[in-house]
């Protein structure tokens, strides 16, 4: 299990596994509970190259992160220590 602390959102924490490049088991720690399931379970299976190109640059509220871009953003720390 991948644990992320997330910047700049109501979310605290961000957790994954990735499985033969795939995405698997993604929770949140906080934020807005039903969007956050629904995000995890979207990108479900997912790869994680397509997952970041699709959640990268999402803002929320007019702050320049989302708990999506966050995401995205513990991919990109995943890929670049595995």
């Amino acid at each position: 299990m991948y644990n992320y602390k997330t910047h700049g959102t109501c979310s605290r924490q961000i957790n994954f596994d990735v499985v033969d490049g795939k995405l698997t088991n993604v929770s949140f720690v906080g934020g807005c509970n039903g969007n956050l399931q629904g995000i995890g379970a979207l990108v479900e299976g997912m790869s994680v190259d397509e997952a970041i190109d699709r959640l990268k640059g999402i803002s929320c509220n007019g702050r320049p992160t989302s708990c999506p871009d966050q995401l995205a953003m513990a991919l990109l720390q995943y890929k670049s220590q595995n």
